[in-house]
């Protein structure tokens, strides 16, 4: 059993999974879960189209100088990032770099869904790269 303490602070909201294509990945996930995946979006911004299957994004590169393309190359296909959901992502940024972790972002970007998304960088991480992720309204 996880102890109460756990449950609390930043829920966790998905975690990514570099992929080389989505088509082919998906339906292993699908398989696995039980679940259906969420229509494939573009995220232009980010150079990747995504799928959510419950809490796991799957992320593909639309382009060689993708941040997912370049992970893709260096570490293969696999667990790219840890995303937690913020009511408040610049209050957490700022409490974050306070605490001395390395923001990637110090504001927020667009991500998928609409939602506003920031990183920390894994090197003050443990080497996990963090999201946070607040959705719109």
């Amino acid at each position: 059993m996880i102890p109460d303490i756990a449950l609390s602070g930043l829920p966790i909201h998905h975690i990514g999974i570099a992929v080389h294509s989505i088509a082919t990945e998906k339906p292993t996930f699908e398989r696995i879960s039980g679940a259906t995946s969420s229509p494939i979006e573009e995220v232009a911004a980010q150079q990747v189209r995504v799928t959510f299957i419950g809490a796991l994004e799957l992320l593909e590169p639309t382009g060689p100088e993708s941040t997912i393309a370049r992970f893709l190359e260096r570490r293969g296909p696999g667990l790219h990032h840890v995303a937690y959901a913020s009511d408040d992502i610049e209050a957490e940024l700022a409490r974050l770099a306070e605490s001395g972790f390395r923001l990637i972002d110090s504001a927020p970007r667009p991500g998928a869904h609409g939602h506003r998304v920031a990183f920390l960088h894994p090197a003050s991480t443990g080497g996990v790269l963090i999201e946070l992720v607040e959705e719109s309204n």
